[in-house]
Formats: structure tokens, sequence, C-alpha cells
């Protein structure tokens, strides 16, 4: 369990440009979760995502892994964090070696390093015959997969993904939220950084939204996108398919606006037919 106590920050502390970032977070993250964390340009999630990692020391607070605090190696070595564009990282000449980089840093044996090469690969669905070829001629989702490959090869309790579709075309979004949520049912914790609602709405099972350092909402993403109020403050909008059923119900339909799928949408509107007619 990673468990985020009372955290404060504050960046050029005691200057003309001092700023604080966080303000009294708390919060926890079960084994097994997948919470996303939302919020808008400075709203501190970036922050708080380094503090978790143990990237940025706290200044007030505390986070603890599993019961250990994060500033010991053995407990940050139980995170893994794929930064946003995270392809711009890639330097080695081919797949295989990117991915092998971090497992030969921390000192284990080839066969080891191989076989934790082809696990990450296939988690992220890169097929074998990419070991071999230049990360640098893959396309920009292969790209992406071959970053979070690299991390996974680490063998990370929980996993952070800060803004992991960013930049993507559609098809490689798709694709790419397909093997997060496979990476969830295999096992991995996971803390989504995302201001896109249609992702958190498809993935995220918990979602805290944060505005101008402090939580302003946490539960589930059906109760937030029910809010709109709480969006509007956070400066987010819902998924569309929740802002079509929002215009559908201000137009006089009675229909629910807690819908985030395409497929809740479709039976709503049916369901309203089907009672209009009688």
């Amino acid at each position: 369990m990673i468990e985020i106590k009372n955290i404060s920050y504050t960046y050029m502390k005691k200057t003309p440009f001092e700023k604080t970032a966080l303000s009294e977070i708390s919060f926890g993250v079960n084994e097994g979760d997948f919470l996303a964390i939302a919020g808008h340009t400075g709203s501190g999630k970036s922050t708080l995502i380094q503090i978790i990692a143990g990237l940025i020391d706290t200044e007030i607070g505390a986070v603890e892994i599993d019961g250990e605090s994060v500033k010991n190696k053995s407990a940050r070595q139980k995170i893994g964090m794929v930064f946003q564009y995270p392809e711009y990282q890639l330097f080695e000449e081919t797949v295989e070696k990117d991915i092998a980089f971090g497992p030969r840093n921390f000192g284990l044996s080839e066969d080891e390093i191989a076989r934790r090469v082809d696990e990450s690969m296939k988690l992220v669905d890169l097929d074998e015959s990419l070991k071999n070829v230049s990360p640098f001629e893959l396309s920009g989702g292969q790209k992406r997969r071959v970053a979070i490959a690299g991390i996974l090869a680490l063998k990370p309790k929980y996993l952070i993904l800060d803004e992991p579709t960013a930049g993507l075309d559609p098809k490689a979004k798709k694709n790419l939220l397909a093997e997060i949520k496979k990476l969830h049912r295999a096992g991995v914790t996971i803390i989504l950084v995302s201001h896109a609602m249609e992702d958190i709405a498809a993935l995220a099972s918990r979602v805290i939204v944060l505005a101008q350092g402090k939580i302003l909402f946490e539960g589930t993403p059906r109760k937030l996108f029910g809010q709109a109020e709480i969006l509007e403050r956070a400066g987010l909008l819902p998924p569309p398919v929740t802002q079509l059923m929002l215009e559908i119900r201000r137009a006089g339909f009675p229909v629910s606006t807690e819908i985030i799928t395409l497929d809740e949408a479709e039976n709503e509107i049916k369901k309203f037919f089907k009672s209009s007619q009688c």
C-alpha cells in the first residue's frame, strides 16, 4: 500500500516567486487499485507524483510504500514512473538494449535480463521481431510502449503513468489504453495522471481531483462526472459521451447524466424511447 500523509510542498520558498504546489494532501493507494489523479495545468498533480516516486523530497508530511519511507532506496524500487512523452528518453541502438538497460544496471544475470525483456515486451504487445530494430524507427505508439516496457522490466509493484496518451493519434491511443488495462488485469497497481476524462472513464476505478494544490474530489469516475460544479471548479470537462447526455437532459429529456461509455448512452436512450412509447 502507498500512503500519502499530509503532504505540502512550496516551490521557490522565501523568494518573490514562492508558489504553493500542494497543501495538506492525504490519501492511500491499495494493492490492485487503478487510481486516476486529475487536474488542470498547475493543479499540483505532477509535483504530487514526483513526491510519491521519491524524486522530490517532502517538506511537510510523508510518503510510505508498504510501511517504509519512500526516502529509502528499497521502497523507491517498488515504484516505476513513466513520464509524459517517455519516448524522448529512448537512447539505445535497439529495442532489446533499451528495455534491458534498467535490469542490467541492477546487476542482474544475462539470463534474467533476457527473460525480463521478453516478459515486458509481451505485456505491452511488442512483437519479438522488433528486438533488434532501432527504437527510433518505430511509430509513436510503439516508442511509447518500448519506454513502458523498460520500466516494467524493473518489476515495479506500483506503476505511475503521467499523461500516457499525450500526443498519440487516436489508433495509437486506443491501443495503448488497451495495454494499460491489460497491465492492471495482470496485477500491477496503477496511478494514472491525466486531464483526459475519457481515459479516466475507460480505466480508473477511483479518481482524485486536484485544484490549486488541494484535493477537491475523491470517489468514482461515475460520481465525479455527475457533478458539473466540481468539474467546472477544477477546469475539467466530462467525457464527450457524458457531455452529450447532459445536453440531452437540458433539452428536457429525463435521461441519466451518470453515463461514461457509448454503450451505456445507447442503452439509456433506447430505454427512454421505449418508456415514452408505452
